[in-house]
């Protein structure tokens, strides 16, 4: 519903127009009416109309005064001007103002209605395109998100070791010159178990208050698992000279002050990696922040710990061991319990080929690699289990046996699920976009739908069907499209909106490479045959 303000300073003609707007159409009311430009401005304020029937000549304010000043508290309204003077300045000037009907009083009922319909069109479409605006920015915020997520998962799991600064700068449009990963953690306090819905609260608030929070890096949040999330900073070329530890201590400062605020049944925890100055190292500074987020945690009165650059060098070096962790990794998403234990196998040795590897240190990269298992299995939809307890004293012998244990009972279940739950899923995915392909279509929609994490989703999709899953709906809407040609009475306008593309010249474009010829071409070409 549309709302209209009338403004003249003759009764008749006010009491005219209303009664002829409002029989005209219920998508249109008059909401009320103004003697003179002074008032005029006082319920504009007031009842916020979309349209204003504005008479220009008036007592005291006139309407283009009135117009002036309304539009600078709200410039959204639109003004059909009303005037018995044909003259050219008073046109001139309303128009200035951005005014584009101007009607001559006496008025013709259908040069009012006809004035009346091309601004609420106007007005409709613009409505139409902010919601459509609203949505797309939407979408890519979302789609932005799970990109982010996928970036860090891949980092934490080693699988963009190609993947340079220069090239996540391109992406980001802006200069990186070092990374480093942040483990935010929340602790239980008193022994109270954190329920479900307060973690993903808790994660809400985290990203959102992050993105609040730092202004010198970019930064992406990764997944969360249980309660605890890896927060990547990119840092930025700027003319300042870099203080990696004063920027981190500032970030956290901010977000423990804004934690206080909040009611979470928890206390917040931050492990700080070091960072490093290739894209490929960001890795390392996963675990580094793992293994401070672990001494943290043994002192009760500290809410963060930057890894001590020492004991980060007292690590193995991890070039061999995180590509053997990588080769697991896939084999257990794979459900291949051969090459599984395989890995595992190579793992130790990877593991026990540095002398200054302790027992300790491969129960601490167990304990690693079962959240990592932990998120595996999360992508998948597959319902976790705990893993065991690896205790911090004991044979080495019996560390491996429950390790090997634990892996052998997750690939089973990865088995299970790839041959009697995956395909199904597959092809319920497939179904709901032959279903929905005429609608705006993402992979989160549908991963969502399916209850797959979108991320995995995207790669189980393109290894079970050979294609990317924006391949496979552009395939389907070109084969839809190719289907209605066949009508001779539907244009190629109604087929480009009718398989869910908004824009005919993209449509166009997109069936073009898709089969060699442009669509008036391919109908031409049908029609022939």
């Amino acid at each position: 519903m549309l709302k209209i303000l009338i403004v003249d300073d003759e009764v008749l003609e006010r009491k005219a127009l209303t009664k002829m707007i409002n029989n005209s159409s219920e998508d249109v009311e008059v909401i009320g009416e103004a003697p003179n430009g002074r008032k005029a401005i006082e319920m504009a304020k007031e009842h916020k109309p979309d349209i204003i029937f504005m008479d220009i000549k008036m007592p005291g304010i006139d309407g283009v005064q009135a117009v002036k000043e309304i539009k600078k508290f709200d410039p959204t309204i639109r003004f059909i001007m009303v005037s018995a003077f044909n003259t050219f300045e008073y046109a001139k000037e309303v128009m200035q103002q951005g005014v584009k009907e101007y009607i001559l009083k006496p008025s013709r009922k259908l040069d009012i209605l006809q004035s009346l319909q091309r601004v609420s069109v106007e007005i409709i479409e613009e409505r139409k395109k902010r919601v459509e605006q609203l949505s797309l920015r939407e979408n890519l915020d979302r789609a932005v998100s799970i990109a982010h997520k996928g970036w860090v998962s891949s980092l934490i799991m080693n699988q963009d070791q190609d993947f340079t600064f220069d090239e996540w700068g391109q992406l980001l449009g802006v200069e990186i010159t070092s990374g480093f990963i942040m483990m935010v953690f929340l602790q239980e306090r008193n022994g109270s178990e954190i329920a479900p819905n307060e973690k993903q609260k808790w994660y809400k608030w985290l990203k959102d208050t992050i993105k609040l929070a730092v202004k010198k890096h970019e930064v992406m949040i990764g997944p969360l698992t249980e309660t605890q999330v890896p927060v990547l900073f990119l840092c930025k070329k700027t003319e300042e000279k870099a203080h990696f530890k004063t920027d981190a201590l500032n970030i956290i400062e901010s977000l423990n002050s804004l934690f206080q605020k909040e009611s979470f049944k928890g206390e917040l925890r931050i492990g700080i990696g070091l960072p490093y100055q290739h894209a490929f190292e960001l890795n390392q500074s996963y675990y580094d922040a793992i293994l401070a987020l672990k001494q943290l945690l043994k002192t009760p009165n500290r809410r963060y710990l930057i890894c001590d650059k020492q004991a980060s060098a007292e690590m193995p070096s991890f070039s061999g061991v995180l590509d053997v962790e990588k080769q697991l990794l896939d084999a257990i998403r794979q459900g291949d319990v051969n090459h599984v234990l395989y890995m595992f196998d190579s793992l130790i040795i990877k593991l026990g080929a540095n002398e200054k590897v302790s027992a300790s240190f491969v129960k601490k990269s167990f304990d690693e690699l079962f959240i990592l298992i932990s998120r595996i299995l999360h992508e998948h939809g597959i319902e976790d289990r705990e893993p065991p307890v690896i205790p911090e004293s004991g044979e080495i012998s019996r560390v491996l046996e429950k390790g090997k244990a634990y892996l052998l009972e997750v690939v089973g279940r990865v088995q299970v699920w790839r041959t009697h739950h995956a395909k199904g899923l597959l092809q319920k995915a497939k179904e709901y976009i032959e279903f929905h392909y005429s609608k705006l279509l993402t992979l989160e929609q549908v991963a969502e739908y399916v209850d797959i994490s979108p991320f995995y989703f995207s790669k189980l999709f393109k290894d079970r069907f050979g294609m990317t899953f924006i391949d496979y709906v552009t395939e389907v809407r070109i084969n839809k499209a190719k289907a209605e040609m066949m009508d001779q009475g539907k244009s190629l306008k109604e087929i480009c909106f009718s398989v869910g593309y908004k824009d005919p010249n993209y449509f166009s474009r997109v069936f073009k490479k898709h089969t060699g010829l442009s669509p008036k071409e391919y109908r031409k070409a049908v029609v022939n045959e």
